[in-house]
């Protein structure tokens, strides 16, 4: 019985870290490029009590073995990295990926992120920057005198503008991707971005629509996809789980008093 205590609080233990995982979920169901995480769990090590194939006789061995297992526990958190919606927001600047990809961004500190999250801005310095002010990489500047209506993004990444008095786009930069071998290795760290881990593997770089990466959609942004009506059932799943564990608690310290109150 005391076995049981501790498998079903470890129980209780794995589906509040589900329900933590479900939360944050639906919190960014709004949330720019954002990928849904799924909580992994993996039982715990088995107490061997009598092994299988154990001779039972001269002639016969016992064909199965007594194991009691210890629980469960929370064994990884997955990001899911499928194609979220596209949302029209009639924003030049904006940019969505359509596929395979990440933009690179370049933070404060000089080190790199990548991201989903195409809402970028045009700067002071003219340059395009993301919600943050991180510089896209490669860097993107626009002219002296440019046109801020005129910024087109080809589907390949091709960027171009047009300067006052002028009817012809000039050219003014390429939007690279990148791709990793194991995206899910990537280390979430806040603001829609991840970095570099070694489960994820080296970046990738490519241009858009070739080489298997996706391509740049001019004035959407990818939504999270995240599914609500899914979420919501994954949280009943986890709350009624959650309970039978608590049952269990109740069940095994019930018997615990019934043996203890033997002796009366």
């Amino acid at each position: 019985m005391v076995r049981s205590l501790w498998s079903a609080a470890s129980g209780m233990i794995g589906q509040q870290a589900n329900i933590d995982t479900i939360s944050n979920n639906i919190a960014n169901v709004n949330t720019t490029g954002f990928k849904k995480i799924r909580s992994e769990f993996e039982d715990l090590l088995y107490q061997t009590v009598k092994v299988a194939g154990t001779p039972a006789t001269e002639d016969t061995v016992v064909p199965t073995g007594v194991q009691m297992g210890h629980g469960v526990k929370l064994s990884a958190t997955q990001r899911q990295f499928t194609q979220g919606a596209l949302q029209n927001t009639e924003n030049v600047s904006d940019m969505a990926i359509q596929g395979d990809g990440f933009f690179r961004v370049l933070q404060y500190d000089g080190s790199y992120a990548y991201t989903r999250d195409g809402s970028f801005k045009i700067d002071s310095n003219g340059q395009l920057v993301s919600s943050n002010g991180y510089k896209v990489m490669p860097e993107i500047v626009m002219p002296q005198g440019f046109l801020p209506d005129s910024l087109a993004v080809s589907q390949d990444g091709r960027v171009s503008v047009k300067v006052a008095g002028g009817d012809t786009p000039i050219d003014v930069g390429q939007v690279g991707l990148f791709r990793f071998p194991n995206p899910e290795g990537l280390q979430s760290i806040g603001e829609n971005s991840y970095k570099v881990s070694n489960a994820s593997g080296d970046p990738i770089a490519g241009r858009p629509g070739y080489d298997g990466m996706g391509k740049t959609v001019q004035k959407f942004l990818e939504m999270s996809n995240v599914s609500v009506v899914r979420e919501m059932v994954d949280m009943i799943v986890a709350q009624r789980a959650y309970e039978f564990n608590s049952k269990a608690i109740q069940t095994s310290d019930n018997m615990l008093g019934t043996a203890t109150s033997l002796k009366r």
